[in-house]
């Protein structure tokens, strides 16, 4: 059979064609095997990581090597605040740890800033409440019959060696304002008291308020004013027709307090806040401030070195120096509270029991 030239080349064309398409075949079969050979064995492949877990923070991180946290996202649980830890004296010239939230509760805040009030009582009174008692007449020492004495060690001291002869001692070794309702200081009949409850047991004429030496560690000095007028205010119901009066500190003498290993919270400089902060008082609450600052202080601002074997607590001649300013600076109730006693209205002599 004889084929034609052009058939020929048409069908050596086709075969050619024919040809590369099985060659070109072969080639994509050996690279698909290359690659599912390479997929399909037995290494693993990793999971895809989630948007979820990708993002999120840990509330608190693993500890480092010091055994602590390095972050935390959580705020931490609320706590109260801590006081200094070497604040208040437990007595003259010691120190121990201080807390200060008793001293802070003793009165509600809007205490300290009551501006001007008028005291019951003091209606018509000629008596300027802002000034410390003046001089006056020199009484004797019978004057103190019907007084009581209410403080720390230093008013022990006076009632001992002033030679006053005269008055209820009132007194406890380290006391402060602040624990003055609380600290069972006294023990009458078998009986354990607080100063406040002792003084109820009884009717006075006069009651000398001395305390705040033993609160100088003290940073709390808001807690201090208010506690004394909430003194002030329970005596007054304690003892409606006696005339009070708030003892202002006398200085001290820091050399001699160093020398002798006193505590270094026992300075003149906060003792003479506290001062005016007892005198605001007085004058808050209508009752008298002896100003013994000003009769015992040197020209070097401290209470003079020959006074006092520890700086704090007076000798006994310095007692007796105490003992004739009291009695060269009395008032009278009447030139106080003309129109009535001082607690605003007639009290039953028979409710002495403490709020």
């Amino acid at each position: 059979m004889r084929i034609t030239q052009s058939r020929w080349r048409t069908a050596l064309f086709t075969l050619c064609i024919l040809g590369l398409l099985a060659a070109g075949g072969c080639a994509r079969a050996d690279r698909a095997g290359g690659y599912s050979a390479e997929t399909s064995g037995s290494t693993a492949v990793e999971p895809p990581v989630s948007r979820e877990n990708q993002n999120e923070t840990p509330d608190v991180t693993e500890p480092d090597g010091e055994g602590e946290s390095t972050q935390r996202t959580e705020s931490p649980e609320p706590t109260e605040p801590q006081p200094p830890q070497e604040n208040k004296p437990e007595q003259e010239g010691e120190t121990a740890p201080v807390h200060e939230t008793e001293a802070a509760q003793d009165k509600p805040e809007q205490k300290a800033d009551h501006g001007e009030v008028q005291v019951p009582g003091t209606e018509g009174s000629s008596y300027d409440f802002s000034q410390p008692v003046p001089e006056s007449p020199e009484v004797d020492n019978s004057y103190f019959a019907d007084a009581a004495f209410i403080g720390d060690s230093r008013t022990d001291g006076f009632m001992i060696y002033s030679g006053i002869g005269h008055g209820k001692n009132l007194t406890s070794n380290g006391l402060s304002i602040f624990k003055l309702k609380e600290k069972k200081a006294l023990t009458i009949d078998g009986k354990k008291y607080t100063l406040l409850e002792a003084l109820a047991l009884e009717q006075y004429g006069k009651v000398y308020l001395s305390l705040g030496v033993n609160e100088l560690g003290y940073n709390n000095d808001k807690g201090f004013y208010n506690s004394y007028c909430d003194a002030i205010e329970t005596i007054r119901q304690l003892q409606p027709n006696a005339v009070i009066y708030i003892q202002g500190l006398i200085p001290l003498n820091e050399g001699v307090i160093a020398k002798t290993g006193g505590s270094r919270y026992l300075t003149n400089e906060h003792l003479r806040v506290y001062n005016d902060l007892m005198r605001k008082a007085a004058q808050e609450e209508g009752v008298v401030f002896l100003d013994l600052y000003s009769e015992f202080v040197d020209a070097n601002g401290e209470l003079p070195a020959e006074a006092s074997k520890d700086g704090v607590h007076l000798r006994g001649d310095w007692c007796r120096q105490w003992l004739a300013y009291l009695k060269t600076h009395t008032v009278d109730y009447e030139t106080l509270y003309p129109s009535g006693n001082g607690s605003g209205g007639a009290v039953d002599q028979g409710q002495t029991e403490l709020a």
